[in-house]
């Protein structure tokens, strides 16, 4: 063949190239993506409160006859069915769908019953599709009725092949029993799941009081009603405001409760107790969309890493029911500080975004309050009972029709059975003698036999006048707005009986109750108490002995080290580091290794410059002052809490340039009133404390002035008692200068010389 055969035969493929801007291009396309995943895939339905892939599911195994009084059916079948016909995606984004559907503690209301593992609450994932059988639910089946009665559209799949609802027409408000989440485009929902029963009454409210408050609402309407129960911990005020924006957000905590306790009090605080004083906690449910096997190993893991010191275990006794047991360090333990830090370290309490998100009967996105949600659905349902009325009265005029021709052939049953006999074409002789339609003639044509009795046309009248009553019911309904809104509610009503107060399905799970302030949470709380002797040596290592030891005797160290800083603490103090660069760092003493060998170095714990020194250790009082200096002559005062590091990298505090170093870094006695600043050249200059200025960062004010050389020391003193210094030789004389209003000037002087026998070092101590 020839290649100009070819060319005929084959068309260019560039013919097809179309010349566009590539930003208009991408934009167009990126927005019919955007739409598609907007409108058929990630937000539910207003009207239904269903994704796609979930109605397409429901229709499915209802063209299976797998209602709740039928037998299972695989699973797989179910799946096939659904990408063969309806939904063109992956078997395992059906399946994984599917199961959820089935899960008790992931849907309040499951629409499918699952026959077999279909996961469970410790996060372990559902058999293959093979292995589990499913049906549908009442629940799902309240959700589809009314699917034969036209109240709904169908469309054509994505094939053309077969026809689907467009949604679901049922009375069932699946949008708020059910919950819904996903993430589109540029929008998100989430929307946790509620009562049925306050969802119906707050929906009868606002029929009979279309202007009703939104506060009234929420008195009947409450919140969310989650499968796993747990407690909703939240203010009113704040529920009902997420609930008139559509936005907002909920803390749940999950719920201590010991059903064996004796005392109420006890068995409402979730306290076992054992004897002998000891006792233990039981957690009994969890928060929605958090694992079970996840939320132990969380709190065992808050154990090793020391973060839970009151804690000593934590026990999984669960069988259908939730048990998890929590075993406290010691039976002084206070369990309300141990739920408190339980809520804080783990997801015991978790958070819950509110966005109602959804699409409206235009299949448009729109964020809805609470009472613009329910007016929405209620419209939804007047217009699905008046379709659902046109259908049925569609269907009266047409067995009318042929009623109405039954009754003429019984009056003249004896001439139609001579027409039968004797024309070739009884049909059109038929429909002129007795102006029948042709529809009630073919009925006649097709009647059995058997039908021709006496009782049959008088079955024929009763239901002529019972059709005729019925059509008269149905018009008044589809002309009086006042006729629909009875007829809804009455059906509301009727429906709520299956989900009332006292129904196992029915009762509430969740308990909303606002938490009584926090117990004061701090990990210092959680920490036995005892003395330490923390020692740290000049090349940087550290360790804790127990008990408050002569700080003079000589402690172990490395070949070549020596002593640096020796002080008595407790294990829930907090050790402040100060380094020559200006960096602070914080060590718990209760972390500290022990005094058996040389301990271990410092910089293994934290992140420290190798070529940075320690010039203070102190112990952190919580409101207390120091006294920052550096050897440039700058500094200024600071509060203890400033200086507190929460990671190992520590926190800049000091400013420094160039070669400066930090040198002083001492406590302010809070009776002080004077600062003493001595410097390398041996000059001495007194100031009230009043002239320092209190940072949390920075390089401070000059101390004072020097021509060579830099700042040596610094300290702090009560002028009325003098100048103290430590005196040279053995022993731990002192010597105090009480007159010191010659070295008095104003902050930022040269100084004299100090008194004599001022230490030749020129340090305070």
């Amino acid at each position: 063949m020839s290649d100009k055969d070819n060319d005929t035969l084959e068309p260019d493929p560039f013919d097809a190239i179309v010349d566009a801007p590539f930003d208009s291009a991408l934009s167009e396309r990126y927005l019919v993506y955007a739409l598609s995943t907007i409108t058929a895939r990630s937000l539910p339905d207003l009207r239904d409160g269903l994704k796609p892939v979930h109605r397409r599911l429901l229709w499915t195994m209802r063209q299976l006859r797998l209602d709740p009084a039928s037998t299972f059916k695989k699973s797989a079948r179910v799946v096939g069915e659904v990408i063969g016909k309806y939904h063109p995606h992956g078997d395992t984004a059906a399946y994984d769908a599917m199961v959820r559907l089935a899960q008790d503690f992931a849907l309040r209301y499951p629409l499918v019953e699952g026959q077999g593992n279909f996961g469970n609450i410790d996060g372990d994932n559902a058999a293959a599709y093979r292995y589990t059988e499913a049906r549908l639910t009442k629940t799902a089946m309240q959700l589809m009725e009314g699917l034969d009665e036209g109240s709904v559209d169908f469309i054509p799949t994505y094939n053309g092949e077969e026809q689907e609802p467009e949604l679901m027409p049922g009375l069932f408000p699946n949008l708020l029993a059910n919950g819904a989440s996903g993430i589109a485009v540029g929008m998100a929902t989430s929307i946790p799941s509620h009562n049925v029963h306050e969802i119906i009454d707050a929906t009868l409210e606002l029929i009979d009081y279309p202007h009703v408050e939104h506060a009234r609402l929420m008195e009947i309407f409450k919140g969310p009603d989650l499968p796993t129960g747990g407690l909703i911990v939240d203010s009113p005020q704040s529920i009902a405001k997420a609930y008139e924006t559509g936005r907002g957000a909920f803390r749940v905590r999950g719920r201590f409760h010991a059903a064996e306790a004796e005392k109420e009090a006890d068995r409402e605080a979730g306290i076992e107790r054992l004897g002998g004083g000891q006792w233990q906690l039981v957690i009994s449910e969890i928060p929605y969309q958090v694992t079970k096997g996840k939320l132990i190993e969380q709190i065992a893991q808050a154990i090793s890493d020391k973060k839970l010191p009151i804690l000593d275990d934590v026990r999984d006794e669960s069988d259908e029911q939730i048990r998890i047991v929590l075993v406290p360090r010691s039976r002084n333990v206070d369990p309300d500080l141990l739920k408190e830090s339980l809520y804080k370290l783990t997801d015991l309490e978790t958070r819950f975004g509110l966005n109602l998100n959804v699409l409206d009967a235009t299949r448009t996105p729109m964020v809805m309050g609470l009472k613009e949600l329910l007016e929405n659905w209620t419209a939804s349902q007047i217009d699905i009972l008046q379709r659902r009325a046109r259908h049925r009265l569609d269907k009266i005029a047409a067995r009318l029709e042929l009623v109405e021709g039954y009754i003429i052939a019984f009056l003249n049953l004896d001439r139609v059975i001579e027409i039968i006999r004797t024309e070739d074409e009884p049909k059109p002789v038929m429909m002129k003698e007795f102006s029948l339609t042709d529809r009630q003639a073919e009925a006649i044509l097709n009647m059995r036999l058997r039908s021709l009795r006496k009782l049959e046309e008088m079955q024929l009248r009763q239901e002529k006048d019972d059709l005729l009553k019925e059509q008269e019911g149905l018009e008044k309904l589809l002309a009086s707005p006042a006729r629909q809104r009875t007829k809804l509610k009455r059906d509301l009503t009727a429906l709520r009986k299956d989900y009332a107060e006292d129904t196992p399905l029915g009762k509430r799970r969740t308990t909303i109750e606002e938490a009584a302030p926090a117990v004061e949470f701090s990990m210092d709380a959680m920490i036995e108490k005892e003395p330490v002797t923390v020692i740290i040596s000049q090349k940087g290592w550290i360790k804790a002995a127990k008990g408050h030891v002569d700080l003079a005797i000589d402690f172990k160290y490395k070949e070549g080290d020596g002593p640096a800083f020796a002080l008595h603490a407790q294990t829930t103090d907090k050790l402040l580091l100060a380094l020559d660069n200006g960096r602070f760092f914080t060590l718990g003493c209760d972390k500290l290794p022990g005094a058996r060998g040389f301990g271990e170095p410092i910089r293994t714990m934290l992140d420290m410059d190798a070529a940075a020194t320690i010039i203070a250790a102190l112990i952190y009082r919580p409101k207390s002052r120091l006294l920052l200096a550096a050897d440039t002559g700058k500094g200024f005062a600071a509060i203890a809490d400033d200086l507190l590091a929460e990671t190992r990298k520590g926190r800049q505090v000091v400013n420094l340039k160039g070669s400066a170093k930090l040198v002083v870094a001492r406590l302010i006695d809070p009776a002080h009133d004077h600062a003493a600043i001595v410097g390398d050249n041996r000059k001495l200059v007194v100031f009230n404390l009043d002239e320092l200025p209190e940072l949390a960062r920075g390089q401070g004010v000059k101390l004072q002035s020097y021509r060579d050389g830099g700042l040596s020391d610094a300290t702090t003193f009560r002028l009325e008692e003098g100048l103290s210094w430590q005196m040279g030789g053995k022993g731990d004389r002192t010597r105090t200068e009480g007159e010191m209003w010659q070295w008095k000037v104003a902050r930022g002087g040269a100084g004299r010389l100090p008194p004599q026998g001022f230490p030749r070092d020129n340090k305070f101590d």
